[in-house]
């Protein structure tokens, strides 16, 4: 039979009616004839709170410690639902992320994985089972639990998918899809049925809560479609573009044209002179970094900025304190950003961003493009308003091309 694995977000588990609700999805999936796998986040707003309870014990949590309490949320879900499927009649059994086989790096809160070895996965399979998997964690070489940053449990799921060589991967939410922007933000948004694997993580990368960048790194090299669906839609069918977001290697668009606008409204810019030191601070921190710009040009001193995401920051004073020579520290800005295949070819979009944001009074500090991408920084209290300016430009004008 051929193996199909779901992903439930933590909306989707957050009582325990939701998790009846998934039970009686999870069972459809098992009666049409496949193997299943489940991975499930944890419920509501648990992470969420389970941080802020370490934040009132310590201003700056060990990392550590942190993955011990944070990998408590999903491992509730896991045998909260695995109860659920049994109450239907039928066969689950529940695994953490070691049991199951993920093995990541020694890298705390935002650990990679770098294995999967599913072997207790596939013995119940074969038995029979449903397996119902806590997202979001593994254990690294050194068998120490780790957690694998926000949006992680995408990151499982996908992950488990290329290990078992599944049919497909649906990640299930309360959101119908992958929409070119915060529907919260945009009333315009729209949903978009078609992303290529490039697109969808620059996406994630500049902030989208849609799908997590590395879940997309597994698909693209394994070739697995992904799909992005609300946990009350149907199962995929024929063209499940229909309903949903598909993610898969092409999609059918003109080059060039914007496909989405994402913001991340809480980034942190560092400068310094000393650039290794400043590297190797955030390296021992395990702060990763959005951007990074050298300058050594015209005689002047040496300069590196560092852009990156304040979530990031769980050591925030500890590492102010070590890095002797900061020029500068902002953390009043937030980054907002278009994407789309090849959008810098040329030049023009970046322009009319530009143009946009200044004719409204929208200042920025920088830009930086990609192939995929153009990013400004600008002020924390304009991104609401700078998203909805860029998406009413190159989503909603007249010469816009629909997603």
């Amino acid at each position: 039979m051929s193996v199909v694995v779901q992903k439930y977000g933590g909306s989707s588990v957050a009582d325990a009616q939701k998790l009846k609700q998934v039970a009686s999805r999870v069972m459809q999936t098992k009666q049409l004839g496949h193997d299943v796998v489940v991975v499930v986040s944890a419920m509501g707003d648990t992470t969420d709170d389970l941080l802020g309870l370490a934040k009132q014990i310590s201003p700056n949590p060990d990392r550590r410690e942190l993955d011990m309490l944070l990998s408590a949320g999903e491992r509730i879900s896991m045998a909260l639902l695995s109860m659920a499927i049994r109450e239907l009649g039928g066969d689950a059994i529940s695994f953490t992320g070691s049991q199951s086989g993920i093995i990541t790096n020694d890298r705390h809160i935002d650990a990679r994985i770098i294995e999967v070895r599913p072997f207790r996965v596939q013995d119940e399979l074969n038995r029979g089972k449903v397996v119902v998997i806590a997202g979001y964690q593994g254990v690294s070489y050194r068998k120490e639990v780790t957690t694998l940053g926000r949006g992680g449990s995408d990151t499982t799921a996908v992950a488990m998918a290329a290990a078992l060589g599944a049919e497909w991967c649906e990640l299930c939410s309360d959101v119908d899809g992958v929409y070119s922007a915060d529907p919260r933000v945009v009333q315009g948004a729209k949903r978009i049925p078609i992303l290529s694997y490039e697109e969808t993580q620059e996406l994630a990368e500049s902030g989208a809560r849609v799908l997590n960048a590395q879940a997309i790194e597994f698909a693209k090299e394994k070739g697995i479609a992904i799909y992005a669906r609300s946990t009350t839609s149907a199962l995929p069918t024929q063209d499940p573009s229909n309903d949903g977001t598909v993610v898969r290697k092409q999609a059918p668009r003109v080059p060039g044209s914007v496909i989405g606008v994402a913001s991340e409204k809480q980034v942190v810019v560092i400068q310094s002179h000393d650039l290794n030191r400043l590297l190797s601070l955030m390296d021992e921190a395990g702060v990763p970094c959005k951007q990074l710009h050298f300058t050594s040009v015209g005689g002047e001193q040496n300069r590196a900025t560092l852009v990156v995401s304040k979530e990031n920051l769980h050591q925030e004073t500890k590492l102010r304190k070590a890095i002797n020579d900061i020029v500068y520290w902002d953390d009043t800005l937030a980054a907002v950003s278009i994407v789309g295949t090849g959008i810098n070819a040329s030049n023009r979009q970046t322009l009319r961003g530009s143009e946009a944001l200044r004719a409204a009074g929208i200042g920025f500090s920088s830009i930086a493009t990609s192939s995929f991408r153009t990013t400004w920084l600008i002020e924390r209290d304009k991104v609401n308003e700078a998203t909805l300016l860029l998406h009413k430009l190159f989503l909603e004008s007249a010469d816009a091309k629909v997603p």
